[in-house]
């Protein structure tokens, strides 16, 4: 009954991997989309220092992974606009481009503060909290994003 249900699903929504990021300064949040795209589950973090060559690193991913979409959290100030962080994900977000896969930019406000939160909530000392929270944000943009296309897809 189980496969039935699982077959389904994938006729209705379509194997699609998805990848999260929540870009930043020093460490790259990711996460990434079961196959139906139903959940996001958590990657190790993506360590930007030491001169690591990005776009080699997402291109591995992107293979192994079978990526076929990626969804880039886009810092906007809280009046909507967007200020230089912003600016610096769009670069990213176009170097990633050139890989060939389509790109998402979505309004990650506030993710990173629910992310403390549910760290908070699971009481994760915050000497800790470092190498965890921004795959914690980089999996509540992607389940954001997940449950969005999902809602959208009952509406049509």
């Amino acid at each position: 009954m189980l496969s039935f249900f699982l077959f389904l699903c994938y006729y209705k929504r379509g194997y699609m991997r998805i990848l999260g990021i929540d870009y930043g300064e020093r460490r790259i949040g990711l996460a990434l989309s079961d196959p139906l795209g139903i959940i996001a589950g958590a990657l190790p973090t993506f360590d930007r220092k030491g001169g690591k060559d990005e776009i080699a690193f997402f291109r591995g991913l992107i293979a192994e992974k079978e990526v076929e979409r990626i969804v880039i959290g886009l810092p906007k100030n809280m009046d909507g606009s967007e200020g230089p962080q912003a600016l610096a994900v769009r670069a990213f977000g176009e170097k990633l481009k050139t890989l060939g896969i389509e790109m998402i930019f979505k309004d990650e406000r506030l993710s990173s503060v629910s992310a403390n939160r549910v760290l908070d909530e699971a009481e994760m000392h915050w000497s800790k909290r470092r190498d965890v929270v921004d795959a914690v944000a980089a999996v509540i943009i992607l389940q954001s994003y997940l449950d969005r296309i999902a809602k959208e897809g009952e509406n049509k």
